[in-house]
């Protein structure tokens, strides 16, 4: 991930998957593909979409019948759109007139940490409380939905942060920049300290 925002605290969240998605503009014999394709399985009664793999750039892909594909697991905007155009390959070689249309990041995830653990309960009786989900019996991780970016951060008491739903790089360097300065607030005391003077 190229570090354009270089952020005062010097961390820089590392992409760790991109879904991306892409209309072949034909319809697919799904049965037909996953004979002739290697690495690739048709389980019709558990899931209606032939899934694929290939190794570089290493990512999956769901293929549907509509003609539909999502591609996932790519760690670049760049690498996802390379995976797709050689899955849409594939399927034009099995003879299928398979178009590269409509390509379109849907989600990237990347993740970070901060050098500090954050006391989450804290943090979600704040003022922050508004946007925030913490259910520590469910999950252990803070569901932080920012507003701007409109992007959705797994905050967890180790300080690592997952930092979801964003189309572009550039939202995850925002929404990193906005909640990293209010993080140290609820830095959460270290533990194992010798208590005796």
């Amino acid at each position: 991930m190229k570090p354009t925002a270089n952020h005062p605290s010097g961390i820089i969240p590392t992409l760790q998957n991109v879904v991306s998605t892409v209309n072949l503009n034909c319809s697919l014999d799904l049965k037909s593909i996953a004979l002739q394709a290697r690495n690739a399985e048709y389980n019709p009664k558990r899931f209606s979409a032939v899934v694929m793999r290939i190794r570089e750039p290493k990512t999956t892909a769901l293929i549907f019948a509509s003609g539909k594909m999502v591609c996932t697991g790519a760690k670049t905007e760049d690498a996802s759109k390379l995976a797709a155009r050689k899955f849409a390959r594939i399927v034009q070689k099995l003879g299928f007139s398979a178009q590269f249309k409509e390509f379109k990041i849907q989600n990237m995830v990347a993740s970070c940490g901060v050098d500090f653990s954050v006391n989450l309960f804290r943090l979600a009786v704040s003022s922050h409380g508004v946007f925030i989900s913490y259910e520590p019996e469910v999950f252990p991780g803070l569901i932080y939905r920012m507003r701007q970016p409109k992007l959705v951060l797994l905050i967890f008491q180790s300080g690592k942060i997952v930092i979801t739903g964003a189309k572009k790089t550039d939202e995850i360097h925002s929404a990193f920049s906005n909640i990293f300065p209010v993080l140290p607030d609820f830095r959460a005391p270290e533990k194992n300290k010798c208590l005796g003077g």
